[in-house]
């Protein structure tokens, strides 16, 4: 099991900027209608190791199905690098796509594969 560790995120533009704490062992790719069509793959955590630097009027927020997780993405590039919402227990976290994260390399990590179409 990895350590959490402190990572640098971003939308492409950079206008979105964040820091995070977490960590990258548990990060998965879902083939839900969402998940599937942007290629995102998520790890996530607790809200108070999330910090938003930048970009707060730079983010539009989607939500489907449920409505319960906010699909934040930046208004000019486009990319969705984060999303909030509640965990199981009723915790607050957030959902950070390791694609937008600096200086990690999604081939030395192992991505559990869920099938998000049937949950």
């Amino acid at each position: 099991m990895s350590e959490a560790k402190t990572y640098d995120g971003s939308c492409h533009c950079g206008k979105v900027t964040y820091k995070v704490t977490v960590g990258l062992e548990g990060a998965m790719s879902c083939n839900c209608s969402i998940c599937g069509r942007t290629g995102s793959v998520l790890a996530f955590a607790p809200a108070e190791t999330f910090e938003l630097l930048s970009g707060k009027d730079d983010l539009k927020d989607y939500q489907f199905n449920k409505n319960v997780i906010h699909h934040l993405f930046c208004t000019t590039c486009g990319v969705r690098s984060f999303a909030r919402g509640v965990g199981p227990g009723g915790k607050e976290m957030v959902a950070v796509n390791v694609r937008c994260l600096e200086g990690v390399d999604l081939d030395t990590l192992d991505v559990k594969k869920v099938d998000g179409k049937k949950l």
